[in-house]
């Protein structure tokens, strides 16, 4: 009996449908890291294109029934969470239910992204405890200049032009009117998108839900009144209704460690596809640096110029890809990195291939300059992208440590070897070299995307000086071709390539643990990536010491979007 009543759970269990589960109370890595600490010091977190992946395959996979999502990760980008929207879009529309639930939306603080994600639902449960903090989006900047004044630290610094803000937290005292415009046309665009995404969800007015917006932070009960929340309730009960809905006997699996029922006819025709040719999925993450790309946590991800440069090399020089979709994901950072990166880029569009960018959370400054020679770029409408635009200068702290009876002296040879000191100002002519390297860059930034996107130079000139834009805004005026994720730019890829539209995505480089440990061979080996950290060049000294962002001249001011 005991063996019957086995085979019959066995058999049942096998019939089972699933239960999806997605734990978004953790932001999603933009991609798997490479690196073996990496992934060690990651191993519990989930990547975007992996979870991307499990929902589109699961749309018709006949066993998933539905999907369940704790949703709550503060920290999220809100590029992100429309990409994740769009998926669940995509998969409730294949008829599979889907619902979020938090045990709040924010605890006495701004959830506003965390609760536009969950608005995309079919359902949304929250516990009884809990608020809806959909209060709306707000940008915090800080304004040193009047405490390093009275410290005696000096300040040097140039910006092309008026509205690369980076600086402004050491020059300035409050928002400049520049400063002011471009950062109140993101904050309002973003929140314009929010709220429509919201009412749309929900079924809701948009003049409700601005409303509600202002109304906001919401106990449960007020939420569940005014219709932003379906159900309250606890885990067990969100769950319960769940299972009731679909199968008592369903099976819990988390979305990244699902695979369709059939893999190995999906083997089989993946295998006969890649004959036919493939895409090549090439990721950068993080600040641009020159040298190799870090994973993170230590460091923080950065993109090396190395390390993708090696990759769009590798992907251009394999006969089975057809196209490559270019998947960035940075405020930038070093000028000359990417200037590098950019270069690649334009040598794989000139060998025949296709290149799609893939825009993440945001791909400005120096994330835009390694974008803008593709054939087409896609973004989400909240990505923050743009800001064409440059910054340099220095710090210099010699009246701060007088104070304190800290004398400096030097002995220098060279006329200009004191440039770049912390305790010494620029002397005209030092000054003036600055602006020039200034102009330079500026000028072929915006030479080189007038280029990449067929405008005039004048046409650049008007979109840019530093500016930031979100990609909705950035579609307006010619930054961006197409509103969308990563599936929209795979599927353009394949389109425009003549590839079919179940040609395989592939990522590179594929660097085995072998290939890691091995001294290259040469300089075209996809190990040969050497670490080098400096991302301001001439001017490194000033990345280590307090002051300009240390990401590089080609950076923006990160924007507190919760």
């Amino acid at each position: 009996m005991d063996v019957v009543r086995g085979l019959t759970e066995l058999r049942r269990r096998k019939m089972a449908p699933y239960l999806l589960e997605l734990d978004l109370t953790q932001p999603l890595l933009e991609d798997r890291p490479t690196d073996p600490l990496a992934r060690l010091l990651w191993r519990r977190r989930v990547s975007l294109p992996v979870v991307l992946r499990a929902l589109s395959e699961a749309r018709s996979d006949p066993k998933v029934a539905g999907l369940v999502a704790k949703v709550g990760a503060r920290g999220m980008g809100f590029a992100t969470a429309q990409e994740l929207r769009d998926a669940v879009k995509a998969f409730r529309a294949a008829g599979k239910h889907a619902v979020a639930w938090a045990e709040t939306f924010g605890e006495a603080s701004a959830a506003t992204v965390p609760y536009y994600l969950a608005a995309g639902f079919d359902e949304v449960w929250l516990q009884p405890s809990g608020e809806v903090g959909f209060v709306g989006v707000a940008s915090n900047s800080l304004f040193l200049a009047e405490a390093l004044d009275n410290a005696g630290v000096r300040r040097q610094i140039g910006t092309r032009h008026e509205y690369k803000n980076a600086a402004n937290m050491l020059l300035e005292r409050s928002f400049t009117e520049p400063q002011r415009e471009a950062t109140g046309r993101v904050v309002a665009s973003l929140f314009e998108q929010m709220v429509d995404g919201v009412a749309r969800g929900r079924q809701l007015e948009t003049a409700t839900v601005r409303d509600l917006a202002d109304r906001a932070p919401l106990a449960a009960k007020e939420a569940h009144e005014a219709g932003l929340v379906d159900r309250v309730g606890y885990r067990d009960e969100v769950y319960g209704a769940l299972r009731r809905r679909t199968s008592p006997d369903a099976q819990l699996l988390f979305a990244h460690r699902y695979r369709p029922r059939h893999q190995v006819e999906a083997r089989l025709r993946r295998s006969v596809a890649r004959r036919r040719g493939v895409v090549a999925l090439v990721s950068g993450s993080g600040r641009i640096r020159l040298g190799r790309s870090s994973d993170g946590p230590l460091p923080a991800a950065a993109m090396g110029s190395d390390t993708v440069g090696a990759a769009l090399r590798a992907a251009q020089a394999d006969g089975r890809v057809r196209a490559v979709v270019f998947r960035v994901n940075s405020p930038g950072g070093s000028y000359v990195a990417s200037d590098v990166i950019w270069r690649e880029v334009s040598q794989l569009k000139h060998s025949g291939k296709t290149v799609v960018i893939s825009m993440g959370d945001v791909a400005a400054s120096g994330g835009y300059f390694v974008s803008a020679p593709a054939d087409l770029i896609v973004a989400q409408p909240g990505t923050l992208t743009g800001s064409i635009g440059v910054l340099g200068g220095k710090l210099s702290f010699a009246d701060l440590l007088g104070r304190f009876g800290i004398r400096h002296g030097t002995i220098a040879a060279g006329l200009h070897a004191r440039m770049m000191s912390a305790f010494d100002e620029f002397s005209p002519e030092e000054w003036q070299r600055l602006s020039d390297w200034l102009d330079r860059i500026y000028d072929d930034f915006v030479a080189k995307v007038a280029a990449g996107r067929s405008m005039t130079t004048e046409e650049v000139g008007n979109v840019a000086r530093g500016r930031v834009w979100t990609g909705a805004d950035a579609k307006e005026r010619g930054l961006v071709d197409e509103l969308g994720g990563l599936d929209l730019a795979v599927t353009l890829a394949r389109e425009r390539s003549g590839l079919p539209a179940d040609a395989e995505l592939v990522r590179f480089p594929r660097i085995s643990t072998a290939e890691r440990l091995r001294a290259p061979r040469s300089s075209e080996d996809p190990g040969a990536v050497a670490a080098s950290l400096d991302a301001w060049g001439p001017f490194g000294a000033l990345a280590a010491r307090l002051g300009l962002p240390p990401s590089g001249p080609l950076a923006m001011l990160p924007l507190d979007i919760r």
